[in-house]
């Protein structure tokens, strides 16, 4: 609303600052496509390596696996919404919980679940893995249709964007099963839950950040 009121006090007040500014408008339809090709290119050889990072590192596959069902069993038994969370090697964050006894208990309920083959729980949809398809797709396909249409402008990158967003969750789902979780967490064990202190001695805000300590139990055949 703002830039048409703009435009019209141009047209009608300085005509003559009119043609500056739409030199000025059509420089920046020009820009937008470069900077997402070159941030296409960027991701075509960041992306690949953090998955691969994510995927060789059994540890961290499975306590993001165990991350997303802490974050699935909270939502689902105590109605928690717009959860987030990460792991590292030694366990895993839930941020935005306030509650650390039902975070424990959704933690290990999560991993009950995923040891007797409920296997999708390691599944979230706002997990930045999706995020991250989502990106790697629209840089593919803007990319494959520039190179084979040569056609550069904004619309080009519009109809990326708009196929890879559709592409996204799908994808995302797909990479979450089989790169960046495991649900191989038969080994695996809770050790506790512990509200996250700030340097300053007091407990972090937003809604409480809570980290689940793991450790992985080494399997003993007794036979």
């Amino acid at each position: 609303m703002a830039f048409w009121l703009l435009l019209l006090i141009l047209i009608f007040f300085f005509p003559i600052l009119l043609g500056p500014f739409l030199l000025f408008f059509v420089f920046l339809l020009l820009l937008i496509p470069l900077k997402f090709t070159l941030t296409s290119i960027t991701s075509l050889f960041s992306v690949p390596g953090e998955l691969y990072r994510i995927a060789k590192n059994p540890g961290l596959r499975k306590n993001h696996g165990l991350e997303h069902a802490t974050i699935n069993v909270l939502e689902e038994i105590f109605s928690y919404q717009g959860l987030a969370g990460y792991a590292d090697e030694d366990g895993f964050y839930i941020i935005g919980a306030d509650d650390v006894v039902k975070v424990e208990n959704a933690a290990r309920e999560g991993l009950k679940r995923l040891k007797e083959g409920d296997n999708m729980l390691v599944v979230h949809d706002r997990c930045g893995t999706t995020i991250t398809a989502a990106n790697l797709a629209s840089a593919v396909i803007f990319l494959m249709i520039l190179f084979y249409t040569g056609f550069f402008s904004i619309w080009t990158m519009l109809l990326a964007m708009l196929l890879a967003n559709m592409a996204g969750p799908f994808l995302g789902k797909i990479l979450q099963i089989h790169v960046t979780t495991s649900a191989d967490v038969d080994t695996m064990k809770i050790v506790g839950a512990e509200r996250e202190i700030s340097s300053s001695g007091l407990f972090s805000g937003g809604g409480g950040k809570i980290y689940i300590k793991t450790r992985e139990v080494p399997y003993i055949d007794a036979r």
